[in-house]
């Protein structure tokens, strides 16, 4: 069986758009999906196929940012991650001692399309202050070492450099979302 977890962009921080956990799980139920269970209060769903006939991330992303869209009257963008893909994020993280040491201030931006690597090279980190960054496993890492409230590096300025929109979570919800995936897979 093939898990996935399913990532929101830009809901439940400040006076934006809010999506409660009610209806993201409900957004899965009517696109078919199983099993669907929300972690935190910011945009993250584990999911199976379910009756779906989904069997790609994207596809699946897909299905659960149009039945929001349905249920709430606006478009919530949604991307993708197969159980697999955070795996092998995990294995990618070039920051290992800030996943262990400071893992609230390790980020993951995960793209909307491809990540361009040109693009992220040009970033001027000298005028950024400490912050750390890294592509691999087709996402960004930045280790925001001074805070990420004070970082130039906004998320305007990274999507620029990754050239596609992207949505963050950081260590801890990494951590999360990869357990949430293996507890639906020892069921």
């Amino acid at each position: 069986m093939a898990y996935f977890a399913i990532l929101l962009r830009a809901v439940n921080i400040g006076p934006g758009l809010r999506v409660t956990a009610a209806d993201l799980r409900g957004a899965a139920d009517d696109a078919g999906l199983g099993a669907a269970r929300t972690l935190l209060n910011s945009g993250n769903l584990v999911v199976t196929p379910g009756t779906s006939g989904a069997v790609e991330a994207r596809d699946i992303a897909r299905l659960v940012q149009e039945c929001l869209g349905e249920r709430l009257g606006r478009d919530v963008p949604a991307v993708g991650l197969s159980a697999e893909q955070l795996a092998a994020i995990a294995r990618a993280n070039p920051f290992p001692a800030a996943a262990r040491d400071d893992p609230s201030h390790l980020q993951v931006h995960v793209p909307f399309g491809e990540v361009d690597e040109a693009g992220v090279a040009r970033l001027d980190l000298a005028n950024a202050g400490r912050e750390m960054l890294a592509t691999a496993a087709g996402v960004l890492y930045v280790h925001y070492v001074d805070g990420i409230g004070r970082s130039k590096l906004t998320p305007k300025v990274i999507d620029k450099a990754v050239g596609a929109p992207t949505t963050a979570r950081n260590w801890n919800t990494i951590t999360r979302l990869r357990a949430a995936c293996d507890g639906l897979a020892s069921r």
